[in-house]
């Protein structure tokens, strides 16, 4: 019996197949992310913990008598809020290799062996600088509060509501993940045809000064995490903007095209292919009485 992949290598499908696929794929992506919500309540003791170190580390946290962090709640619904938050996020990192290779295995069938191939070296990659950038951002929490919290006039106190801080980490944790795996993606444009070097290296400054303008707006309003986005994302952009030279480089080395102008005409082969020998052994027939 021959097998379904044999009959259709190419994977078609008429789109209501699509559709069903994509349903059942999202389906598991969301009954994986489920389940690792029930792990983030099981432990959301301690992931709370973990998320609001960087905060309760400050002397200025610590304004409540008898110590701890001055996290408050203004509202009734403000810590269920806050904890279903914590659930999907921790969910969502936990069980992020079930629903990625849920989209993986949608989108795969699409995809020729060359794409593929990178497809399996970007994506480790593409995690790795995710974290890496989250990582940074956890790191540089506990400055960054401080730094904000030096504006404060002497008879002020720092009170942060659970949510605006967890808000806080989250969108830092995200944007800096976001960030750092954007020059993988130019990579991967060169590498399939789409972005050509010429065209990064004419808008270098303009995306070197969108870096900039990029991390102010996403980061507080405080040098430290704007120049702790920035300079990693111009460094990532540079290392980017090499390997896309390279590779251009390396494929017109490789393409014996390349260098001739619209008008020029490459060298004619004259050697005889076998077309021409039959169409002579024709004509020699033709010619026969």
């Amino acid at each position: 019996m021959r097998s379904p992949r044999r009959d259709n290598p190419e994977a078609r499908m008429p789109l209501m197949e699509h559709l069903r696929e994509l349903r059942n794929r999202l389906t598991k992506a969301a009954i994986a992310l489920v389940l690792g919500a029930v792990v983030g309540f099981v432990f959301y003791d301690q992931i709370w913990d973990f998320l609001t170190e960087p905060y309760c580390s400050l002397p200025d946290s610590q304004v409540v008598e008898g110590g701890g962090c001055s996290l408050i709640v203004t509202g009734p619904f403000d810590a269920f809020f806050v904890a279903f938050k914590i659930w999907l996020f921790a969910g969502a990192l936990i069980t992020a290799p079930l629903w990625l290779y849920q989209l993986w295995a949608f989108a795969a069938p699409a995809l020729h062996g060359r794409e593929k191939k990178y497809a399996y070296i970007f994506a480790p990659l593409a995690g790795i600088l995710f974290v890496s950038g989250a990582v940074l951002a956890y790191t540089i929490t506990a400055l960054a509060l401080q730094m904000l919290f030096g504006f404060l006039p002497e008879d002020a106190d720092p009170y942060l509501t659970l949510g605006e801080y967890l808000d806080y980490m989250l969108i830092m944790m995200g944007m800096f993940g976001i960030g750092f795996v954007m020059p993988l993606l130019i990579i991967l444009l060169n590498i399939v045809g789409i972005l050509p070097h010429e065209a990064i290296a004419k808008w270098r400054r303009a995306i070197i000064f969108g870096a900039f303008l990029a991390a102010a707006v996403i980061t507080p309003a405080e040098p430290i995490s704007m120049l702790a986005l920035a300079i990693p994302l111009i460094v990532l952009f540079e290392l980017a903007e090499l390997f896309c030279f390279l590779n251009d480089r390396r494929h017109k080395r490789n393409d014996p095209t390349s260098g001739l102008g619209d008008d020029e005409i490459s060298e004619l082969d004259e050697t005889p292919s076998e077309l021409d020998e039959l169409e002579e052994v024709d004509g020699r027939e033709d010619k026969r009485p």
